[in-house]
């Protein structure tokens, strides 16, 4: 997938490419284009591709081919502490020798800035995350959550206009990174700065982006904002990477439009969406979301498409119900049902019919 940088990016990356061996590449003709103010997200497996481009544009890498741009000016021969950039990285990088406040003034003094000018930021930097107090503790004194977000604190207080985030919440426990998701996004809205935030954790891409780049292999599969990166996937890899996803082998029947009409592997037609088909003949994985799949037949919108099921497993998450059933051949196929009272009680082996509005069912390369 190619992503044409605008003229008016502030951050642009034009053709990049990163071999480490000569030989294989890491990214593949990157083009991408961040806007002024933007939180975007680089999502994906390990060894896609994204924490490489997030290096390069930090200066810790340098593009093997290709141009990087921040704000207009080329930036790949500039060094690191000339960037002005702010980082944060999943392991904290706080000096531990130094106190929080002396963390905090090491990059206003590599600035060269004055002592009250130093004071009055790294007071304003500690109060917008919450943690005024803890200037004069040591970061071994510190727990996690708030080792992390002193971690924040030093990233902004230069008052950078491009923040990078790599993996920053990932050694924290959920309950914790989940709060620290929404805190990051308030500060981002407040201060207008801009965001690339690098996570292998779609949860986390979805709640916070603006957009999100799903890399895989060295290249972009497919940029959106969230909504549309979960409802409308591009192929079946975002499909199956962005949220559970049930899937259905078939063969393209018959295709007018964005219709698709599918013949699955155990012989029922079906209706699709084509998104990645181009011809009758062809192989198809149909790519249907656990939460739009219903079995009630009042619950099931106007031409929902109805086919057999048997009911395998169930298991209770608390506000959902996770029904694994059989459907057309295959084991894992995932109905959630909503938690609520006077819920229809499903038992294992019972026979039902599961159905799902067709614009639902999205027709993907196999």
């Amino acid at each position: 997938m190619t992503v044409e940088p605008r003229n008016d990016a502030f951050v642009a990356f034009e053709h990049v490419q990163k071999s480490y061996d000569g030989v294989s590449l890491v990214v593949k003709d990157l083009n991408l284009a961040i806007g002024k103010g933007e939180f975007l997200t680089m999502l994906g497996p390990s060894g896609s591709g994204k924490t490489t481009c997030l290096m390069m544009l930090a200066g810790f890498e340098t593009a093997t081919n290709g141009e990087i741009r921040l704000d207009g000016r080329p930036i790949n021969q500039v060094p690191p502490h000339k960037r002005g950039i702010g980082m944060v990285f999943q392991n904290y990088a706080l000096f531990p020798h130094m106190t929080v406040g002396e963390n905090l003034a090491f990059p206003l003094e590599v600035r060269g800035m004055s002592k009250s000018e130093r004071d009055a930021k790294i007071r304003r930097a500690l109060d917008m995350v919450q943690m005024g107090a803890f200037a004069n503790r040591r970061p071994a004194q510190l727990s996690g959550g708030q080792q992390q977000r002193i971690a924040l604190a030093r990233a902004l207080v230069f008052d950078p206009k491009l923040v990078l985030m790599d993996e920053p919440l990932g050694a924290l426990d959920k309950q914790l990174r989940e709060h620290m998701q929404f805190e990051i996004k308030h500060l981002h809205e407040n201060l207008g700065i801009t965001v690339v935030y690098v996570t292998h954790d779609q949860g986390e891409a979805l709640t916070m982006s603006d957009r999100v780049a799903v890399f895989n292999d060295g290249r972009i599969q497919q940029l959106a904002p969230p909504a549309d990166l979960y409802e409308r996937p591009d192929n079946s890899f975002v499909a199956q990477f962005i949220g559970e996803n049930n899937k259905l082998p078939g063969m393209i029947e018959e295709l007018t439009g964005d219709k698709a009409l599918v013949r699955l592997t155990t012989g029922e037609l079906i209706d699709a969406t084509a998104v990645n088909v181009k011809e009758k003949g062809q192989k198809t994985l149909v790519s249907i979301r656990p939460e739009r799949v219903e079995f009630k037949p009042e619950m099931m919108p106007a031409g929902a498409h109805m086919i057999d099921a048997e009911v395998l497993e169930i298991i209770y998450m608390g506000d959902i119900l996770r029904v694994v059933l059989r459907v057309a051949g295959s084991d894992d196929f995932v109905m959630k049902m909503r938690n609520t009272l006077g819920q229809t009680k499903l038992d294992p082996g019972q026979k039902i019919k599961v159905g799902w509005h067709p614009q639902d069912a999205r027709a993907l390369d196999p």
